[in-house]
């Protein structure tokens, strides 16, 4: 994977080459990625879905993340950025069901990387189930929902604690369900603004 060849970018993404994954995050080059959140309604509430990052993962191991995320490979383009929703979650989206939210441009810099993304992100009307999941365990290690205002409160320093309900998987494959509250810390450290943004962003379409 830290061979893999993404397209690189200046800060005005402007393309200036390709480098491989280990690179873009070693040098800190800007690159693509493609974020997918789902969103549902249930009961007169909209909660946002969130996966569980694997304990196996180089990156942020066991922290709460977009629903749905990855790098875009040099040889794609944003459309193919849809593969990641079937790999990580065993979903079948189709592109054209997805409500664009953008390009978000942010920085996460940890004794880890530097991550300088130019985030195409979209937003999913989900009306399955949790059942529906089928995750690859390897990568994601659980899928809960919390309310979407509540989220928001939580970003905004509002809230300390928000409730988060849905299961986890274990290596063979186990479910249990979950049900806690957790707080900001228990979420990947994107940026403030990225989240704020977001969050503005899905507001507007739900309106």
């Amino acid at each position: 994977m830290e061979l893999e060849r993404l397209n690189i970018f200046d800060e005005q993404y402007r393309h200036l080459g390709t480098a491989t994954r280990e690179e873009v995050h070693r040098l800190g080059h800007w690159h693509e990625t493609f974020h997918c959140w789902f969103v549902c309604r249930e009961k007169e509430e909209n909660h946002l879905y969130f996966q569980l990052r694997s304990p196996e993962k180089k990156d942020y191991p066991d922290l709460f993340d977009i629903t749905a995320a990855g790098h875009l490979l040099a040889t794609e383009n944003v459309k193919d950025g849809i593969r990641e929703v079937k790999e990580e979650l065993g979903i079948a989206v189709d592109y054209d069901e997805l409500m664009p939210l953008g390009i978000a441009k942010y920085s996460v810099v940890s004794e880890q990387l530097v991550d300088n993304e130019l985030a195409n992100v979209f937003l999913y009307n989900w009306k399955g189930n949790l059942e529906d999941f089928q995750l690859r365990v390897e990568e994601v290690s659980g899928i809960v929902r919390v309310k979407l205002v509540d989220f928001a409160l939580l970003i905004s320093e509002q809230k300390q604690e928000v409730k988060v309900e849905g299961f986890t998987v274990n290596h063979k494959g186990e479910r249990a369900n979950t049900s806690k509250s957790v707080s900001r810390e228990s979420f990947v450290p994107h940026e403030k603004a990225y989240y704020e943004s977001v969050l503005r962003s899905i507001q507007e379409k739900l309106l």
